[in-house]
């Protein structure tokens, strides 16, 4: 089955341009690694999925996304945790996973090193940040059952591995 629109369930490949509101360069695709993700899925930030909605291939957009539909608004709160706690390589900016009690995994960043404790965030370090992109729609396909089942692309062709 063709797709011709970006819909929920289809996988996008894509060229991007991120940059903050004053123009420095975040982020980019490379020219021979597009970006692909998949619709609907929350592969990437809510307010380029919504920007994105309904595109065909080969159109061109810029998109300048609100904190909330990015990575939302920065909440300013850190946690000290022993140094003991954290990889011995451990470095201000690093992202880490946490997994709780229920066995659920969230991303932590390393904000600061003191002593014997390290400061931590779950802001993602974009947080607060409005963030231009520019995208450019290369491809579009229909997702494999096993990318739906996984909630994320699998390669160009869908038959790759994590």
């Amino acid at each position: 089955m063709a797709v011709t629109e970006i819909e929920d369930d289809v996988v996008v490949t894509l060229h991007y341009t991120l940059r903050d509101p004053s123009g420095e360069l975040l982020d980019q695709s490379d020219a021979d690694d597009p970006l692909l993700y998949l619709h609907g899925h929350e592969n990437i930030v809510p307010g380029l999925e919504d920007a994105l909605a309904g595109r065909a291939v080969g159109e061109k957009l810029d998109a300048v996304i609100p904190p909330e539909q990015g990575y939302g608004p920065k909440s300013g709160e850190s946690e000290r945790v022993p140094r003991s706690a954290m990889p011995p390589d451990v470095e201000i900016g690093m992202e880490l996973l946490a997994e709780d009690e229920e066995g659920d995994v969230s991303p932590f960043w390393i904000v600061g090193i003191e002593g014997d404790e390290v400061l931590v965030t779950q802001d993602h370090p974009l947080a607060g940040v409005t963030l231009h992109f520019s995208v450019e729609v290369i491809a579009m396909r229909p997702a494999t059952k096993e990318e739906l089942e996984h909630g994320h692309p699998h390669g160009p062709d869908g038959h790759g591995h994590h």
